[in-house]
Protein backbone atom coordinates (compact mmCIF):
# COMPACT_ATOMS: atom_id res chain seq x y z
CA UNK A 1 0.00 0.00 0.00
CA UNK A 2 1.29 3.22 -0.61
CA UNK A 3 0.16 6.82 0.02
CA UNK A 4 0.55 10.28 -1.67
CA UNK A 5 2.82 12.92 -0.70
CA UNK A 6 2.99 16.76 -0.62
CA UNK A 7 4.71 19.50 0.58
CA UNK A 8 2.25 21.70 2.37
CA UNK A 9 3.27 23.11 5.92
CA UNK A 10 1.16 23.60 9.25
CA UNK A 11 2.12 25.16 12.27
CA UNK A 12 2.59 23.60 15.67
CA UNK A 13 -0.84 23.56 17.73
CA UNK A 14 0.07 21.57 21.25
CA UNK A 15 1.51 22.82 24.02
CA UNK A 16 5.25 20.88 23.25
CA UNK A 17 6.63 21.98 26.94
CA UNK A 18 3.64 21.06 28.77
CA UNK A 19 3.31 17.52 27.05
CA UNK A 20 7.19 16.45 27.69
CA UNK A 21 6.72 17.97 31.40
CA UNK A 22 3.99 15.56 31.70
CA UNK A 23 5.48 12.67 30.10
CA UNK A 24 8.56 13.42 32.68
CA UNK A 25 6.15 13.26 35.81
CA UNK A 26 4.12 10.40 35.18
CA UNK A 27 7.52 8.45 34.61
CA UNK A 28 8.66 8.88 37.62
CA UNK A 29 6.00 7.01 39.42
CA UNK A 30 7.29 3.33 40.15
CA UNK A 31 10.77 4.16 38.68
CA UNK A 32 13.34 2.12 39.60
CA UNK A 33 16.50 4.49 40.85
CA UNK A 34 18.81 1.83 40.63
CA UNK A 35 18.04 0.83 36.50
CA UNK A 36 15.51 3.64 35.27
CA UNK A 37 13.11 1.16 34.59
CA UNK A 38 9.36 1.64 35.28
CA UNK A 39 7.46 -1.06 37.69
CA UNK A 40 3.87 0.00 37.20
CA UNK A 41 1.77 -2.65 37.75
CA UNK A 42 -2.27 -2.86 37.89
CA UNK A 43 -3.92 -2.84 40.87
CA UNK A 44 -1.11 -1.63 42.76
CA UNK A 45 0.17 1.82 44.78
CA UNK A 46 1.67 3.23 41.96
CA UNK A 47 -0.57 2.43 39.68
CA UNK A 48 -3.58 4.16 41.55
CA UNK A 49 -0.77 7.06 42.03
CA UNK A 50 -0.70 7.51 38.23
CA UNK A 51 -4.37 6.77 37.65
CA UNK A 52 -4.47 9.57 40.22
CA UNK A 53 -2.24 12.31 37.88
CA UNK A 54 -3.91 11.12 34.53
CA UNK A 55 -7.07 12.07 36.04
CA UNK A 56 -5.79 15.19 36.92
CA UNK A 57 -4.45 16.27 33.45
CA UNK A 58 -8.04 15.41 32.24
CA UNK A 59 -9.83 17.61 34.34
CA UNK A 60 -7.26 20.39 33.21
CA UNK A 61 -8.29 19.62 29.94
CA UNK A 62 -11.79 20.32 30.24
CA UNK A 63 -13.27 16.81 30.44
CA UNK A 64 -15.67 14.96 32.97
CA UNK A 65 -13.93 11.70 34.50
CA UNK A 66 -15.09 8.18 35.33
CA UNK A 67 -14.26 5.46 36.00
CA UNK A 68 -16.05 2.04 34.40
CA UNK A 69 -16.47 -1.58 36.39
CA UNK A 70 -13.03 -3.00 35.20
CA UNK A 71 -10.75 0.50 35.95
CA UNK A 72 -10.52 1.74 32.25
CA UNK A 73 -10.41 5.58 33.05
CA UNK A 74 -12.82 7.51 30.91
CA UNK A 75 -12.03 11.42 30.10
CA UNK A 76 -15.09 13.00 28.26
CA UNK A 77 -14.93 16.01 26.43
CA UNK A 78 -18.28 17.59 24.74
CA UNK A 79 -21.77 16.10 25.06
CA UNK A 80 -22.55 15.31 21.10
CA UNK A 81 -23.93 11.94 20.57
CA UNK A 82 -21.13 10.37 18.08
CA UNK A 83 -17.91 9.12 19.86
CA UNK A 84 -14.51 9.30 18.46
CA UNK A 85 -12.01 7.96 21.26
CA UNK A 86 -8.25 8.33 21.58
CA UNK A 87 -6.81 5.85 24.16
CA UNK A 88 -3.61 3.85 25.48
CA UNK A 89 -2.31 2.42 28.56
CA UNK A 90 -0.76 3.48 31.70
CA UNK A 91 0.85 0.13 33.21
CA UNK A 92 4.17 -1.19 32.42
CA UNK A 93 6.20 -4.41 32.07
CA UNK A 94 8.83 -5.27 34.67
CA UNK A 95 11.35 -2.52 34.76
CA UNK A 96 9.90 -0.77 31.19
CA UNK A 97 10.00 2.19 29.39
CA UNK A 98 8.75 5.99 29.75
CA UNK A 99 6.92 5.58 26.65
CA UNK A 100 5.23 2.88 25.91
CA UNK A 101 1.50 3.58 26.64
CA UNK A 102 2.05 6.25 28.55
CA UNK A 103 2.83 8.70 25.67
CA UNK A 104 -0.49 7.33 23.79
CA UNK A 105 -2.44 8.71 26.50
CA UNK A 106 -0.81 11.87 27.50
CA UNK A 107 -0.89 13.05 23.75
CA UNK A 108 -4.64 12.60 23.71
CA UNK A 109 -4.77 14.51 26.51
CA UNK A 110 -2.84 17.22 25.22
CA UNK A 111 -4.95 17.15 22.02
CA UNK A 112 -8.00 17.70 23.79
CA UNK A 113 -6.52 20.48 26.09
CA UNK A 114 -5.48 22.25 23.03
CA UNK A 115 -9.22 22.07 21.36
CA UNK A 116 -10.62 23.10 24.66
CA UNK A 117 -8.31 26.46 25.19
CA UNK A 118 -9.07 27.47 21.58
CA UNK A 119 -12.80 27.06 22.22
CA UNK A 120 -12.61 24.79 18.80
CA UNK A 121 -16.33 23.94 17.81
CA UNK A 122 -16.28 20.18 17.43
CA UNK A 123 -19.53 18.09 15.99
CA UNK A 124 -18.79 14.97 17.61
CA UNK A 125 -17.75 14.21 20.94
CA UNK A 126 -13.92 13.16 22.24
CA UNK A 127 -12.95 10.32 24.95
CA UNK A 128 -10.04 10.04 26.12
CA UNK A 129 -9.03 5.99 27.71
CA UNK A 130 -6.39 5.04 29.96
CA UNK A 131 -7.20 1.24 29.62
CA UNK A 132 -7.04 -1.61 32.24
CA UNK A 133 -4.06 -3.45 31.98
CA UNK A 134 -2.83 -3.78 28.71
CA UNK A 135 0.62 -5.50 29.66
CA UNK A 136 -0.92 -8.37 31.28
CA UNK A 137 1.86 -8.34 33.91
CA UNK A 138 0.18 -9.53 37.11
CA UNK A 139 -2.25 -12.10 35.90
CA UNK A 140 -0.10 -13.45 32.57
CA UNK A 141 -3.29 -12.18 31.32
CA UNK A 142 -3.69 -9.12 29.09
CA UNK A 143 -5.47 -5.99 27.44
CA UNK A 144 -8.06 -6.55 29.86
CA UNK A 145 -10.03 -3.51 29.93
CA UNK A 146 -9.97 -3.21 25.99
CA UNK A 147 -11.31 -6.58 26.30
CA UNK A 148 -14.07 -5.67 28.57
CA UNK A 149 -15.09 -2.33 26.58
CA UNK A 150 -15.29 -4.64 23.46
CA UNK A 151 -17.49 -7.29 24.94
CA UNK A 152 -14.77 -9.90 24.74
CA UNK A 153 -13.52 -10.27 28.97
CA UNK A 154 -15.59 -13.41 30.19
CA UNK A 155 -15.80 -14.06 34.05
CA UNK A 156 -14.02 -17.38 33.90
CA UNK A 157 -10.96 -15.35 32.69
CA UNK A 158 -11.69 -12.80 36.02
CA UNK A 159 -10.65 -15.80 37.93
CA UNK A 160 -7.46 -15.94 36.41
CA UNK A 161 -4.50 -15.86 39.15
CA UNK A 162 -1.16 -13.99 40.31
CA UNK A 163 1.76 -15.34 41.97
CA UNK A 164 0.11 -14.77 45.39
CA UNK A 165 -3.19 -16.55 44.58
CA UNK A 166 -5.09 -13.51 43.62
CA UNK A 167 -7.34 -12.98 41.31
CA UNK A 168 -8.48 -10.43 38.77
CA UNK A 169 -11.61 -10.30 40.27
CA UNK A 170 -9.92 -10.63 43.84
CA UNK A 171 -7.37 -7.48 43.07
CA UNK A 172 -10.58 -5.48 41.51
CA UNK A 173 -12.69 -5.52 44.70
CA UNK A 174 -10.07 -4.55 46.63
CA UNK A 175 -9.58 -1.45 44.34
CA UNK A 176 -13.66 -0.76 44.66
CA UNK A 177 -14.11 -1.82 41.34
CA UNK A 178 -17.68 -3.58 40.15
CA UNK A 179 -16.71 -5.46 36.56
CA UNK A 180 -20.30 -7.26 36.91
CA UNK A 181 -22.09 -8.01 34.76
CA UNK A 182 -19.25 -7.26 32.40
CA UNK A 183 -22.29 -5.98 30.03
CA UNK A 184 -22.26 -2.84 31.63
CA UNK A 185 -18.47 -1.80 30.38
CA UNK A 186 -19.38 -3.15 27.01
CA UNK A 187 -19.31 0.35 24.33
CA UNK A 188 -21.04 0.01 20.93
CA UNK A 189 -21.05 3.61 20.41
CA UNK A 190 -17.68 4.31 19.35
CA UNK A 191 -17.78 6.21 15.76
CA UNK A 192 -13.72 5.84 15.37
CA UNK A 193 -11.10 4.67 17.61
CA UNK A 194 -7.67 6.10 17.09
CA UNK A 195 -4.23 5.38 18.98
CA UNK A 196 -0.56 6.75 18.98
CA UNK A 197 2.50 4.98 20.05
CA UNK A 198 5.64 3.97 19.82
CA UNK A 199 6.56 1.57 16.76
CA UNK A 200 9.04 -0.65 19.47
CA UNK A 201 10.57 -1.73 16.36
CA UNK A 202 13.09 -0.17 13.76
CA UNK A 203 11.29 -0.01 10.66
CA UNK A 204 11.06 3.71 10.67
CA UNK A 205 14.48 4.01 12.13
CA UNK A 206 15.79 2.71 8.88
CA UNK A 207 13.22 4.50 7.00
CA UNK A 208 14.63 7.51 8.68
CA UNK A 209 10.61 8.74 9.15
CA UNK A 210 9.53 10.10 12.24
CA UNK A 211 5.88 8.42 11.58
CA UNK A 212 4.22 5.57 10.29
CA UNK A 213 0.44 4.61 9.28
CA UNK A 214 -0.12 1.21 10.37
CA UNK A 215 -2.25 -1.04 8.51
CA UNK A 216 -2.82 -3.97 10.89
CA UNK A 217 -2.00 -5.62 14.37
CA UNK A 218 -0.13 -8.90 14.35
CA UNK A 219 -2.03 -10.78 17.16
CA UNK A 220 -0.55 -12.97 20.19
CA UNK A 221 -1.35 -15.87 21.32
CA UNK A 222 -0.06 -16.69 25.14
CA UNK A 223 0.47 -20.60 26.04
CA UNK A 224 1.57 -22.03 29.16
CA UNK A 225 3.63 -25.42 28.54
CA UNK A 226 4.42 -27.78 31.18
CA UNK A 227 6.54 -30.68 30.88
CA UNK A 228 6.57 -32.78 34.07
CA UNK A 229 9.22 -35.60 34.77
CA UNK A 230 10.48 -37.03 38.16
CA UNK A 231 12.63 -35.49 40.53
CA UNK A 232 15.66 -37.73 41.64
CA UNK A 233 18.89 -36.91 43.36
CA UNK A 234 21.44 -35.52 41.11
CA UNK A 235 24.33 -37.93 42.17
CA UNK A 236 22.45 -41.20 42.05
CA UNK A 237 20.67 -40.96 38.96
CA UNK A 238 22.64 -42.25 35.66
CA UNK A 239 22.50 -39.95 32.86
CA UNK A 240 21.10 -42.86 30.82
CA UNK A 241 17.70 -43.27 32.69
CA UNK A 242 16.53 -39.64 33.93
CA UNK A 243 13.69 -37.85 33.52
CA UNK A 244 14.82 -34.19 33.72
CA UNK A 245 12.08 -31.70 32.45
CA UNK A 246 14.83 -28.72 32.04
CA UNK A 247 16.43 -30.43 29.30
CA UNK A 248 13.44 -31.66 27.73
CA UNK A 249 12.13 -28.15 28.33
CA UNK A 250 15.40 -27.15 26.60
CA UNK A 251 15.27 -28.78 23.72
CA UNK A 252 11.70 -28.09 23.14
CA UNK A 253 12.16 -24.31 23.33
CA UNK A 254 15.28 -24.71 20.49
CA UNK A 255 12.54 -26.50 18.51
CA UNK A 256 10.12 -23.49 18.29
CA UNK A 257 13.35 -21.55 17.79
CA UNK A 258 14.10 -23.49 14.79
CA UNK A 259 10.26 -23.95 13.53
CA UNK A 260 10.09 -20.20 13.07
CA UNK A 261 13.80 -19.05 11.73
CA UNK A 262 12.38 -20.47 8.41
CA UNK A 263 9.27 -17.98 8.83
CA UNK A 264 8.73 -14.28 7.23
CA UNK A 265 6.04 -12.70 9.57
CA UNK A 266 5.88 -15.13 12.02
CA UNK A 267 7.52 -14.73 15.40
CA UNK A 268 7.43 -16.94 18.53
CA UNK A 269 9.29 -16.23 21.61
CA UNK A 270 9.88 -18.06 25.30
CA UNK A 271 9.71 -15.49 28.16
CA UNK A 272 8.64 -17.07 31.08
CA UNK A 273 10.43 -20.21 32.60
CA UNK A 274 9.73 -21.59 36.41
CA UNK A 275 11.89 -24.65 37.41
CA UNK A 276 10.92 -26.67 40.21
CA UNK A 277 12.24 -27.95 42.61
CA UNK A 278 15.24 -25.41 41.43
CA UNK A 279 17.79 -27.27 43.48
CA UNK A 280 21.02 -27.50 42.78
CA UNK A 281 21.51 -31.14 43.48
CA UNK A 282 18.17 -31.77 42.25
CA UNK A 283 17.25 -33.18 38.49
CA UNK A 284 14.02 -30.93 37.50
CA UNK A 285 10.88 -32.08 38.01
CA UNK A 286 8.36 -29.93 36.53
CA UNK A 287 8.97 -26.64 34.21
CA UNK A 288 6.88 -24.44 32.78
CA UNK A 289 7.49 -21.97 30.23
CA UNK A 290 5.43 -19.61 28.36
CA UNK A 291 5.24 -19.14 24.60
CA UNK A 292 4.05 -16.35 22.44
CA UNK A 293 3.20 -16.38 19.26
CA UNK A 294 2.36 -14.06 16.56
CA UNK A 295 1.11 -13.20 13.24
CA UNK A 296 -1.38 -11.12 11.11
CA UNK A 297 -3.02 -14.07 9.91
CA UNK A 298 -4.97 -15.63 12.96
CA UNK A 299 -4.92 -18.82 10.03
CA UNK A 300 -0.88 -19.00 10.56
CA UNK A 301 -1.38 -18.66 14.04
CA UNK A 302 -3.27 -21.77 14.61
CA UNK A 303 -1.35 -23.90 12.23
CA UNK A 304 1.65 -22.58 13.98
CA UNK A 305 -0.29 -23.56 17.54
CA UNK A 306 -0.62 -27.30 16.11
CA UNK A 307 2.56 -27.38 14.46
CA UNK A 308 4.79 -26.72 17.88
CA UNK A 309 2.37 -28.45 20.11
CA UNK A 310 2.95 -31.61 17.70
CA UNK A 311 6.58 -30.87 18.41
CA UNK A 312 6.81 -31.03 21.73
CA UNK A 313 5.36 -34.31 22.35
CA UNK A 314 6.94 -35.60 20.09
CA UNK A 315 10.21 -34.39 22.42
CA UNK A 316 8.56 -35.47 25.76
CA UNK A 317 7.94 -38.71 23.88
CA UNK A 318 11.77 -39.34 23.43
CA UNK A 319 12.86 -37.59 26.51
CA UNK A 320 10.27 -40.13 28.45
CA UNK A 321 8.56 -37.00 29.91
CA UNK A 322 4.66 -35.45 29.72
CA UNK A 323 3.50 -32.36 28.17
CA UNK A 324 0.59 -30.89 28.74
CA UNK A 325 -0.82 -26.62 27.66
CA UNK A 326 -2.68 -24.17 28.24
CA UNK A 327 -4.10 -20.80 26.70
CA UNK A 328 -3.06 -18.02 28.36
CA UNK A 329 -4.66 -15.64 26.08
CA UNK A 330 -5.84 -15.41 22.62
CA UNK A 331 -6.58 -12.41 20.51
CA UNK A 332 -7.59 -11.98 17.13
CA UNK A 333 -5.70 -10.11 14.83
CA UNK A 334 -6.91 -6.80 13.56
CA UNK A 335 -7.23 -4.66 10.21
CA UNK A 336 -7.12 -0.77 10.52
CA UNK A 337 -10.13 1.29 8.73
CA UNK A 338 -8.37 2.16 4.98
CA UNK A 339 -10.68 5.68 5.83
CA UNK A 340 -8.39 6.27 8.92
CA UNK A 341 -5.46 5.16 6.78
CA UNK A 342 -5.75 7.66 4.50
CA UNK A 343 -6.88 10.89 6.80
CA UNK A 344 -3.59 10.01 8.87
CA UNK A 345 -1.69 10.05 5.56
CA UNK A 346 -3.01 13.25 4.78
CA UNK A 347 -2.18 14.72 8.05
CA UNK A 348 1.45 13.68 7.71
CA UNK A 349 1.60 15.10 4.32
CA UNK A 350 0.99 18.56 5.52
CA UNK A 351 4.34 18.02 7.61
CA UNK A 352 5.92 17.32 4.06
CA UNK A 353 6.43 13.36 5.47
CA UNK A 354 6.55 10.93 3.48
CA UNK A 355 3.29 8.87 4.62
CA UNK A 356 4.34 4.92 5.72
CA UNK A 357 2.34 1.68 6.20
CA UNK A 358 3.43 -0.78 8.67
CA UNK A 359 3.16 -3.72 10.33
CA UNK A 360 2.33 -4.04 14.24
CA UNK A 361 4.04 -7.00 15.69
CA UNK A 362 3.46 -6.04 19.01
CA UNK A 363 -0.10 -6.14 20.50
CA UNK A 364 -2.71 -3.07 21.58
CA UNK A 365 -5.82 -2.12 22.74
CA UNK A 366 -6.77 -1.15 19.10
CA UNK A 367 -6.79 -4.68 18.14
CA UNK A 368 -9.88 -5.28 20.56
CA UNK A 369 -11.52 -2.22 20.35
CA UNK A 370 -11.52 -3.39 16.05
CA UNK A 371 -14.62 -5.66 17.23
CA UNK A 372 -16.64 -2.68 18.19
CA UNK A 373 -15.16 0.02 16.12
CA UNK A 374 -13.31 1.47 13.09
CA UNK A 375 -9.54 2.25 14.04
CA UNK A 376 -6.27 3.53 12.91
CA UNK A 377 -3.32 3.68 14.84
CA UNK A 378 0.16 5.89 14.08
CA UNK A 379 2.91 4.72 15.54
CA UNK A 380 6.32 7.29 16.31
CA UNK A 381 10.13 6.24 15.76
CA UNK A 382 11.77 4.20 18.48
CA UNK A 383 15.47 4.73 18.80
CA UNK A 384 17.29 1.24 17.80
CA UNK A 385 13.80 -0.01 18.09
CA UNK A 386 14.17 -0.86 21.59
CA UNK A 387 10.83 -0.99 23.64
CA UNK A 388 10.16 -2.60 27.17
CA UNK A 389 13.16 -1.72 28.25
CA UNK A 390 14.72 1.50 30.74
CA UNK A 391 16.51 1.99 27.31
CA UNK A 392 13.14 3.22 25.49
CA UNK A 393 13.18 6.61 23.65
CA UNK A 394 11.62 8.93 21.46
CA UNK A 395 12.99 12.16 20.47
CA UNK A 396 10.79 14.84 21.68
CA UNK A 397 11.09 16.41 18.02
CA UNK A 398 8.83 12.94 16.54
CA UNK A 399 6.77 13.42 19.72
CA UNK A 400 5.67 16.92 18.81
CA UNK A 401 5.63 15.99 14.88
CA UNK A 402 3.18 12.89 15.43
CA UNK A 403 0.86 14.42 18.38
CA UNK A 404 0.09 17.61 16.09
CA UNK A 405 -0.66 15.10 13.37
CA UNK A 406 -3.13 13.07 15.64
CA UNK A 407 -4.28 16.64 16.52
CA UNK A 408 -5.03 17.43 12.89
CA UNK A 409 -6.17 14.05 11.96
CA UNK A 410 -8.89 14.16 15.12
CA UNK A 411 -9.82 17.44 14.24
CA UNK A 412 -10.52 16.67 10.76
CA UNK A 413 -12.98 13.61 11.96
CA UNK A 414 -14.48 15.78 14.79
CA UNK A 415 -15.68 18.58 12.33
Amino acid sequence: MSFPISNERVSIMINVNRLLQRLHDLSQIGRNKVTGGINRFSFTSEEQEAIELVTSYMKEAGMTVNVDGVGNIIGTYGEESETIMLGSHIDTVPDGGKYDGALGVLAAIEIVQTIYEQQLPLSKKIEVVAFKDEEGTRFGFGLIGSRAMAGLLTYEELQKRDASDISIQEAMKQFKLSPLPLEKVKRNDIQAYLEMHIEQGKVLENEELPVGVVVGIAAPLWLEVTVTGVSEHAGATPMSIRQDALTASSEMILAIEQMLNGTTDSVATVGKLNVEPNGVNVIPGRVTFTVDIRDIEEQKINALENSILEQLQKVAERRNVTVTSKVLQRVKPAKTAPLLQQQLASSIEKYGVQPYPLISGAGHDAMNIANVAPIGMLFVRSKGGISHNPLEYSSDEDIVIATNIFYDTLVELAK
